[in-house]
Order: C-alpha cells, then sequence, then structure tokens
C-alpha cells in the first residue's frame, strides 16, 4: 500500500481532558492496523490521523479508544467542493458549549459549598494559629455536611475521576482524572470509615482526621479551574473564527435576468453576482461591472481600501464600501482564497513545533511516574515515618501526602504550554495578513540569521516598464524592434516579457504569430518569426556595448533583440523599488538579520537596486536552478537562512531554505513551496513575522518554564520532604487549588500574544 492510497482526516475528540489523554489516544491509535500516522492537539481538541480507508474507518477506530472514553467526530471540511468552515466552527461551537454548560451547572451546585468549607477550613487554621474564635459550627455537624455534600460531589461532580479509576483497573491506562480520582477515592473511602464506624478511631493512637472537607474543595477547584481553562481555550481560536466569520452565507445573483439571494453552496463558477455598497463580496471573482472601493484588511491586514474597476479580481469576505459591482465567480468553496486562509490557519494551529516532542516525551509517562512516587511516598512515611511519628500519626501524614501528590501533579499545564502559544501566534499573524503553514517555520524564523531576498516582485514592485528602445541596425525602425521583441515574449509570463508586450500595445503594435517558441532558462526566449530566427536575451557577459554599460549604471535592466546572430538593438526596462523596502530591511538589520539579494539580473543593475534598499550583499547573474545552491553554501556554513521570492524560478530555493517566505503575488507554484506567505506581497511582514516568531517562542519557554518548574517543586514539597525540617506538609487542598490554575496561567501567558505589536 503506498502513501498515495492514504488518506488523512481531522477529527474533533470528545473526552479528552488532558495531555495524558492525547498520549493515549495517539498511541491507541497509531496501533491500529492501516493508520501510518497520528497527531493529536490537546490544545485544539483534534486528532489528525493519516489511514488506509480500505483496512480502517471512523467507526473502527472508535471502537479501539471509545472503551477508554474518547471519541473520535468526523466533520464537515473542505474536502467537499462547496462546503464552507461554517459546519465546522458550528460543530466545535456545540461541542466546546456543551462541556461549558455541563461545567456551569455542576459548578453552580459545587462553588458554594466549596468556598463555604474553605473558609470554614481556613477558620480552623486560624483558630490554631492566630487565637482566632471557634468555629460556629459543631464539628459534629460540620462532619455530617461535609459527609452529605462529599458523597454528591465526588459520585456525581466528580463521577468522570470515578470512571477513570475504574479504566485504569480494567484497561492499565492513567490520565490526570485517574490521579484525581485515586487522590479523591482514597481520601473518601478513609474518612467515610471512619465516619461510619466510630470505633475504628481507637486504632489511632493519635486519633484520626476527616478529609472530606478535602474531597469537597479539591474536586471544586479543579473543576472550577477546568471550566477557566476550557473559556481561555476558547479565546486562543479566536482568530481562526473571526476568518470564518467573514464568510458570507448568501450572495444576490443574476439567473434568467432576474436577481436571486442564492446560499454559497447553490452559486456556481462563472455566475454573475451582485454586490451593493456596503455588501460583502461572497466569492472571489472577476469584476465584469462598475467600480468600487474595496476594504480587503480582513485578508492583507493592510487599512487603506483598494480601487476595483472591470477586470480586476475581488476576493470572498472582503467588504465593498462604494459604489455597486458585478463579477464573475471564479472560484467557489474549498477554492476560494478566504477558504484557503482558514484551511491555513487551521493546519498551522493544529501543527507541533520541535520545541513541544520534549513536553510531549514528559507528558506520555508523566502520570504512571507520578502513581508511583505517590505510592513509594505512602510506603515511605508508614515505614520510616511510623518509626520517628508512630504508626497514626504517619498514617495520617501520609495519605495527606499521597493525595497532594496525585492531586498536584498536573500534566496539563505541559500539553497546553506550546499548542495554546501557536495557536495564538499563527491567529495574530493572520490578522497582520501573515500566513504560517506549519509551527516548525514559526519556531526556526526566530534562529534565522541571514534573509535572502528576490529582487524583482520582492524588494522591487515587480512591474518593470520599457524606458529605453535603442536600434542598432539601420534597417529597421523602433517600432519594428518592439514588434519583434513582443512578438517573440508573448508566449513568456516572465515580468519582463509582459513590459515588453504592454508597451507594444501602448504603441498599438500588431502582435505576429510565432512559431518554435523556447523559453532559455535564466538567459531568455526564441522563436522564428516569419521563418527568422528571433531570439531576446540578457547581453552577454563578454558584451562590452557602451550604451548597455550606461543603462545598466542607470539601475536598469537591459535586454538584447537578435535576428539569427545579429544584434538588431536594446530594450531596456527598469522596475522601482517598492515604497516601503528600504525601511523595511532597515528593521531587519536592527534585528541582526544580514540581507542578500539574489537575482538573475546583471550585476550593475543588481548593485543599484540593492544601494537603494541598502541590502548588505548582492549575488547577481544567478540561474534559477543556482538560487536553491547558494541557499545551500550559506546553510554548509552552518546559517539558519530566510528564503524570499514570489517567482516560479525562487520555488526551489523556497523550498531548500530553512524558511520558505513567499509573496502573495507570486506565482502559486512559489506559494506552494514556501512555509509563510505574505499576503499582498508586502515585505515589511518579513520583520513582523520574524518578531511574531521571537515572541512566540518566548512565550512558549515561559510556559514550559513554569509547568516544569511547578511540577519539580510541587510533588516534593507535596511528598512531604520539608516536614522534617520546618514541620510543613502541603494540604491536598491548597494542592488543588495550585493545579487548576497552573493550567490557566499557561493560557493566560498565550493569550498575552494577543496584545504584542508587531
Amino acid at each position: 500500500m503506498t502513501n498515495n492510497e492514504n488518506k488523512t482526516n481531522t477529527y474533533s475528540v470528545s473526552g479528552m481532558h488532558c495531555a495524558s489523554c492525547a498520549s493515549i489516544i495517539g498511541k491507541k491509535l497509531q496501533k491500529a492496523k492501516g493508520v501510518t500516522e497520528v497527531n493529536v492537539n490537546y490544545a485544539t481538541e483534534t486528532a489528525k490521523v493519516t489511514f488506509d480507508p480500505n483496512q480502517i474507518s471512523l467507526s473502527e477506530f472508535n471502537t479501539e479508544i471509545g472503551k477508554l472514553g474518547y471519541q473520535l467526530n468526523n466533520l464537515k471540511t473542505h474536502h467537499d467542493q462547496h462546503s464552507t468552515s461554517h459546519d465546522h466552527i458550528q460543530h466545535e461551537q456545540l461541542e466546546s458549549g456543551s462541556y461549558l454548560q455541563t461545567l456551569q451547572k455542576q459548578l453552580i451546585f459545587t462553588l458554594p459549598v466549596t468556598f463555604l468549607v474553605f473558609i470554614l477550613m481556613l477558620w480552623d487554621i486560624g483558630t490554631k494559629l492566630f487565637n482566632f474564635p471557634q468555629s460556629p459550627i459543631p464539628m459534629s455537624l460540620f462532619n455530617t455536611l461535609t459527609f452529605v455534600f462529599a458523597s454528591v460531589i465526588l459520585f456525581w461532580v466528580g463521577q468522570d475521576f470515578i470512571i477513570a479509576v475504574g479504566r485504569f483497573f480494567k484497561y492499565r491506562v492513567a490520565n490526570m482524572d485517574s490521579l484525581v480520582g485515586f487522590g479523591s477515592l482514597t481520601a473518601y473511602i478513609y474518612s467515610a470509615l471512619l465516619f461510619l464506624f466510630p470505633n475504628l478511631k481507637t486504632f489511632f493512637t493519635h486519633g484520626a482526621s476527616l478529609y472530606f472537607d478535602v474531597v469537597i474543595v479539591v474536586i471544586g477547584f479543579i473543576k472550577l479551574g477546568k471550566y477557566l481553562e476550557a473559556r481561555s481555550k476558547q479565546k486562543t481560536g479566536d482568530a481562526i473564527a473571526k476568518l470564518i466569520q467573514l464568510q458570507a452565507k448568501t450572495a444576490l445573483v443574476l439567473r434568467g435576468g432576474k436577481e436571486v439571494e442564492l446560499p454559497l453552496d447553490q452559486v456556481l463558477v462563472g455566475d454573475i453576482v451582485i454586490v451593493k455598497p456596503g455588501g460583502k463580496i461572497a466569492l472571489d471573482g472577476i469584476v465584469t461591472y462598475g467600480q468600487s472601493s474595496i476594504d480587503e484588511s480582513m485578508i492583507s491586514g493592510e487599512p487603506l481600501p483598494v480601487d476595483k474597476k472591470t477586470g480586476d479580481q475581488v476576493i470572498g469576505g472582503t467588504i465593498n464600501r462604494q459604489g455597486a459591482l458585478k463579477f464573475r465567480a471564479t472560484r467557489i468553496g474549498k477554492d476560494t482564497m478566504l477558504s484557503q486562509i482558514i484551511q491555513l490557519v487551521k493546519d498551522a494551529s493544529g501543527s507541533k513545533a520541535p520545541i513541544q516532542n520534549l513536553a510531549d516525551q514528559v507528558a506520555a509517562i508523566f502520570v504512571p511516574v507520578v502513581l508511583v512516587i505517590a505510592i513509594i511516598t505512602l510506603i515511605t512515611w508508614l515505614t520510616l515515618g511510623s518509626y520517628f511519628l508512630g504508626f497514626s500519626q504517619a498514617f495520617s501524614l501520609g495519605l495527606v501526602a499521597f493525595v497532594s501528590i496525585l492531586v498536584i501533579a498536573c500534566p496539563c499545564a505541559l500539553g497546553l504550554a506550546t499548542p495554546t502559544a501557536i495557536i495564538v501566534g499563527v491567529g495574530k499573524a493572520a490578522q497582520n495578513g501573515i500566513l504560517i503553514k506549519n509551527a516548525t517555520a514559526l519556531e526556526i524564523l526566530r534562529q534565522v540569521k541571514t534573509v535572502i531576498l528576490d529582487k524583482t516582485g520582492t524588494i522591487t514592485q515587480g512591474q518593470p516598464k520599457v524606458t529605453d528602445i535603442k536600434c542598432l541596425d539601420s534597417e529597421i525602425s523602433d517600432a519594428q524592434l518592439l514588434l519583434f521583441a513582443a512578438s517573440v515574449e508573448n508566449q513568456s509570463e516572465h515580468p519582463l516579457a509582459q513590459a515588453i508586450i504592454v508597451k507594444a500595445k501602448e504603441l498599438k503594435i500588431k502582435l505576429k504569430s510565432v512559431s518554435n517558441f523556447q523559453a532559455l532558462e535564466g538567459i531568455g526566449v526564441k522563436a522564428k518569426l516569419e521563418n527568422q530566427n528571433i531570439s531576446v536575451k540578457k547581453p552577454d557577459s563578454k558584451q562590452s556595448n557602451n550604451q548597455i554599460i550606461n543603462l545598466q549604471k542607470q539601475g536598469k535592466t537591459v535586454v538584447c533583440v537578435y535576428k539569427e546572430d545579429k544584434l538588431l538593438g536594446l530594450i531596456a526596462i527598469a522596475d522601482t523599488i517598492k515604497v516601503n523596502a528600504k525601511q523595511s530591511i532597515i528593521k531587519l538589520h536592527q534585528l541582526g538579520l544580514k540581507t542578500i539579494m539574489i537575482t538573475g539580473d546583471n550585476p550593475a543593475t543588481a548593485n543599484y537596486i540593492a544601494t537603494q534598499a541598502g541590502i548588505d550583499e548582492v549575488i547577481a547573474g544567478v540561474l534559477p536552478q543556482d538560487k536553491a545552491k547558494e541557499v545551500s553554501k550559506l546553510q554548509k556554513m552552518g546559517q539558519k537562512v530566510a528564503m524570499v521570492g514570489d517567482g516560479i524560478n525562487d520555488a526551489p530555493a523556497l523550498t531548500t531554505a530553512d524558511v520558505g517566505i513567499a509573496m502573495a503575488t507570486g506565482t502559486d507554484i512559489a506559494i506552494e513551496s514556501a512555509d509563510v506567505i505574505l499576503l499582498g506581497g508586502d515585505i515589511s511582514k518579513i520583520f513582523k513575522v520574524v518578531k511574531l516568531s521571537q515572541a512566540t517562542v518566548t512565550t512558549i519557554k515561559q510556559n514550559l518554564f513554569w509547568a516544569f518548574i511547578y511540577n519539580i517543586i510541587g510533588i516534593p514539597v507535596a511528598a512531604g520532604v520539608l516536614y522534617p525540617i520546618w514541620g510543613i506538609l502541603l494540604n491536598p487542598i491548597f494542592a488543588g487549588l495550585a493545579m487548576a490554575f497552573s493550567s490557566v496561567s499557561v493560557v493566560s501567558n498565550s493569550l498575552r500574544l494577543k496584545a504584542k505589536v508587531i
């Protein structure tokens, strides 16, 4: 079976409550027959599975993981020609909303009880340490009330924890719910036995404590933490939700001479769509009637409206600010630019950065290790502790330590550290007109030391114009020279060719048909015109024509027109640098980045443009296939390289570079080859995406640091390492409080990226 016969689907996952859950699901699915790759993302609650549909199906996936409490849900995605992302986002909102509603119902009952018991516990501590008055509630009444409330909260609100314990014994899989379940059940069963059978207390020489209050407060705080975490996680995906909300639901279409409002899935390619002032452009198309200013800021990140007229392209999701327009639909459903942008952002949000590997490895073994540590701790208290403190006190303290370790150990913060930052970072980039295809590119960008930029269309406008026509053959005129050149170039898509063709049209020169057209890679083109070989090529490096040299010194690109081997004349073409190019290069220098311009143009023209833009180094006269070699040379010197380009000839270099950055004004092949896409072809966004990469990776490192430190410090303290020195033993209640808010703090730190100015 080859990879071509496999399919990749992304499913939403129900029942996933922690990073360990993601690890369990991933391992289980990876072992399934016909599955080649699995990527389970806890932050997005999705699973991306590559599998052979002839060997396994969704129902069989759910048979594998259903007994463990998880389920994959099939989503309507862009694979359907007419579908949009509305179905996807509505499903996600329903799933998330249902989970939040369940938590809300549980918290309405649990939180008042939790906070009341918590206050009474603090009051009790105050009576012992600061001589507070005795609690107004008698201890016998307090124990009875807490027994009732603990029973309700454990077996109703905390039933998922109990179920997780049952699955552990049945299937030998453990997650965060298992840890909380073990701790809560242990405290509850021990306390219930002492409460229901008071005579058991006689076995403890120092008496015995009841821990119903621990069960109540721990479950209450953990459920509150889960609720806050779920709400925070929703906010990390705001950028995707906003993009999806840009999609129109209907379009006003001309059918049979009448205006008919149709759902988008009924609009066909070629339909004429009407857009009124202030209306939303429903689909991608070409203007057939009218003039207007279009607000494309939601797509490109650029605030100024763009003027549109007949023949111009419009993009679905943008806003028509002024006049009425009619346009012919050219792309529908999954093919529209907005749908592709949404899919790219979703894919990038669900991808994993290399920095996440360590967190994944730790989370995979975390729960079993914690269980072992908790058991060893309890045994140590019962043996070594009994020797110094007596069995009664050692058992009581050991039980507290056992429960505290299980409660405080939280792999959720580790699991959320990287993906939440990636989701926010990728979403913020999209809002600024920057599309990042994968998390790896976002991480590597901050390590880049050298930025290589193509000249035409990247540093320059990419719209060169003919400035000079110099005929060197007395037998032909300038118009004839332009006729020869434009007729041959008419079959080429190169920007210089288009400049020659545009000039011929301006002079109303009627082009002639040619035969045997041939593109000379990196050199020019040639063809037969009226049985004569006409070629249009860049000057030979050995050519020393003074006119060529003078034109090149002016920053102009010169092409030579030949008939057979005779030079007929020269055509000079100039391309101005983009308005913000120089300022953008200055900002890259401020980040400590070296800039190199690479071009197939001659050194004189290239140096002229580079000087205007402030580029550090120029590599000129490079053939397309050699651009990738230049990138490789720098990589072999140990440099991380970003390549910025927009043409077909840039595709190999974009792929070779550590990070490929394509201008969205460029060709589809260049965009397909790149890791990052700059909408609108704005060169200033290179600086923005590098800054965003730095901010995102810094946030990830902060998240991982606090997640690791939290567990490295919390577990030993919970085990009681401070007790022999200062008599400090962590109360399970405070362990539960800390665990609940550790995940919330990580997500909140990631959300700070939204306010980051780039």
